[in-house]
């Protein structure tokens, strides 16, 4: 632990810059609270997505970095505003007339379009907590709902009331001439509507902590700021959050950026002290637009988790923060094969390179195994050329060509064996086009089922002498080392066939075969799939069955 510790101090992995960075400011604090605290904020508005989920995993991932070169214990509050206003219908509920209805109350006080729990709000919530309790983060839930009704927010309210102008004068700066005439930052709740009201101040009452306001109708009300009768607006609302709460840090994506004075100069008027910040890129989906909640666009968690580990989208979050990247279906397989690669080079690695490493990040210092002897990519295509409708049917294979595993010993693959299946039937069996081959391509496929051939009985020979031997580790079907002969003989073919390009090859034998531009290594695909199985799925191939 010294070693990764002595890593982290110096690691250029992004979890221990930030980590580093939090450090410091704690070590500065002259009033130090005996803990470091993180946040994250969740506006419930729509069912949680993927970038929510990705923001408290990479604050954790940020925390555990933390805790590698500190001894000072951590805190992570995941905070849901969860009494805003509902001000649009997400698209992708149901009782949207219900929702309707509703408009401008409080997301709480909004009924539960699911018919599920007591609240729209309450239902996000739940939908949150369900997954990253799934997830097995360590974390405080907050509800700004409870914060505001229980009394938790009042000494920040009453100190809001107290600095009003001061508060004011950062916010109007930030408005347009005609926003400015109606701004406060301060919302009541209508005490017979239940809305959230968007009106000027009449005044605000320093003597009595309360506000006077006419609502929609022209009638006058005074309220309380306190005990949940009144709400602050949302960019007031985040820097009082920190001064309430004394928040360490916090991170968010790249559209709140230009806010961060804001949020930063409120914290210190109501007597905080701003917390480090992280801006993040946006996710985009597939047309390269930015993910949204109401619009429903983009992968989902559970989306996700239909075809892929918890593990795989963790590692998908790791990578470059700052960077916006396509969040889309296509990027799955790849992030399954890269996590496990990476698995696989974690236990020979020194301190420093595991610090680097993003499994770290993603499993702390508890880092599993790898029981992936297949790839992904590889299943997707096993699963292609079986037709499977079941993972079983993918396991007679993997078992021929590693004698060793069973579903049992290697629960990883098994698992990605029934991803396998499901992500070739939803995405890849639709896009699949069969042609027919050239004349070139035609010749040297017949060379390549005779080479085959050939290799099989020279396989099956090995095979034997092995065992008379008795050394049954050398058996070739366990072993990679038949996937380089069959790739060597593959090549070897393209070679003499005249492909001066053998991508050119390797296309045709994925498009004649597979029906995709694409493909795996294809030596490492035949001793998967077998060899006298390939060599029928040349003959389709040729034949015209396939296409």
């Amino acid at each position: 632990m010294t070693d990764l510790r002595d890593a982290g101090m110096s690691s250029k992995a992004w979890p221990f810059e930030e980590a580093r960075t939090v450090l410091k400011r704690y070590e500065a604090s002259k009033d130090k609270k005996g803990y470091v605290l993180f946040e994250t904020g969740y506006g419930p508005s729509g069912l949680p997505h993927i970038g929510t989920f990705g923001e408290v995993l990479r604050t954790t991932m940020i925390r555990r970095a933390f805790e590698v070169i500190s001894d000072v214990p951590t805190r992570l509050i995941c905070f849901s505003d969860d009494m805003d206003g509902m001000r649009k219908v997400p698209s992708n509920v149901p009782n949207q007339e219900l929702l309707h209805e509703n408009l401008h109350k409080p997301l709480t006080s909004v009924p539960d379009p699911f018919e599920e729990f007591e609240s729209f709000g309450h239902h996000n919530n739940a939908m949150l907590r369900r997954f990253l309790d799934t997830f097995g983060f360590e974390y405080e839930f907050y509800s700004a709902t409870e914060f505001y009704k229980t009394g938790q927010f009042d000494e920040i309210l009453k100190r809001a009331v107290e600095k009003y102008d001061d508060v004011m004068k950062v916010m109007l700066k930030s408005l347009r001439e005609e926003r400015q005439q109606t701004y406060s930052i301060f919302l009541p709740i209508h005490p017979e509507t239940g809305r959230v009201l968007y009106v000027p101040m009449k005044s605000v009452n320093r003597d009595d902590y309360t506000i006077t306001f006419d609502d929609e109708d022209g009638r006058e009300w005074t309220l309380p700021v306190t005990g949940g009768a009144v709400k602050l607006q949302w960019k007031p609302d985040f820097g009082a959050r920190w001064a309430a709460l004394d928040v360490d840090f916090e991170m968010y994506g790249k559209d709140h950026s230009t806010n961060t004075p804001i949020y930063d100069r409120i914290c210190e008027i109501l007597g905080g002290k701003k917390p480090e910040h992280f801006t993040y890129e946006l996710f985009l989906d597939a047309n390269g637009e930015k993910i949204s909640k109401s619009k429903g666009n983009g992968l989902s968690i559970d989306e996700w988790l239909t075809y892929a580990s918890t593990e795989s989208l963790a590692y998908f979050m790791y990578q470059k923060p700052k960077t916006a990247k396509r969040l889309h279906f296509d990027v799955i397989p790849r992030m399954m094969d890269e996590y496990h690669q990476q698995l696989r080079a974690y236990p020979g690695q020194d301190a420093a390179q595991k610090a680097a490493n993003p499994v770290f990040h993603i499993h702390g210092a508890d880092v599993p195994l790898s029981d992936m002897v297949v790839p992904f990519s590889m299943l997707l295509n096993l699963a292609s050329v079986a037709g499977a409708e079941e993972k079983e049917q993918l396991w007679g294979f993997i078992q021929r060509y590693a004698p060793d595993a069973s579903p049992e010993a290697n629960p990883q693959l098994d698992a990605a064996a029934g991803y396998a299946v499901r992500y070739y039937n939803d995405f890849v069996k639709p896009e699949k086009v069969f042609r027919a081959p050239t004349a070139q391509e035609r010749a040297a496929m017949e060379d390549l089922k005779t080479a085959f051939g050939s290799s099989e009985v020279a396989l099956a020979a090995i095979a034997r002498k092995n065992a008379d031997m008795g050394n049954d580790e050398a058996l070739p079907e366990a072993d990679f080392a038949d996937g380089d002969f069959l790739q060597s003989i593959v090549f070897a073919v393209g070679k003499n066939h005249g492909f001066e390009n053998l991508r050119d090859w390797f296309k045709a034998l994925y498009e004649v075969l597979l029906g995709q531009s694409q493909g795996p290594r294809f030596g490492s695909f035949a001793a998967l799939y077998g060899v006298t199985e390939t060599i029928a799925l040349i003959d389709k191939g040729l034949s015209g069955e396939l296409s």
